[in-house]
């Protein structure tokens, strides 16, 4: 059984950083793209980021390129993002999810999804 775990999220204030992790079990890590979505109260859940299995593919909302970064571990089986310079409008409740391809940026094509972890950042 697959099981994704996010943690890391807080409240902080604009300009802060945080690092999200996102621990997987039951599940070859390394055999799946892995992506990072976010969901604003009252909005619809939006895409963040996004890494292949390899760790050679990246990609970035153009809301967060240049401050947000995706990474991976598979040997600890563990995907990360690292949120520098915080905004407001960054707050949302963080979603890892697993793809069933080399990589994925539409939410429909993920196959599990963790809990999600809590970040708010204030002004």
């Amino acid at each position: 059984q697959v099981q994704l775990v996010e943690s890391g999220g807080g409240l902080v204030q604009a300009g802060d950083s945080l690092r999200l992790s996102c621990a997987a079990s039951g599940v070859t890590l390394s055999t799946y793209g892995m992506g990072w979505f976010r969901q604003a109260p009252g909005k619809e859940r939006e895409f963040v980021a996004a890494i292949s299995w390899s760790g050679s593919n990246i990609y970035y909302a153009d809301s967060v390129k240049g401050r947000f970064t995706i990474s991976r571990d598979n040997a600890k089986t563990t995907v990360y993002l690292q949120m520098n310079i915080l905004k407001p409008d960054d707050t949302a409740v963080y979603y890892c999810a697993a793809a069933n391809s080399a990589y994925a940026l539409n939410l429909y094509d993920y196959s599990y999804w963790g809990q999600g972890t809590q970040v708010t950042v204030s002004s």
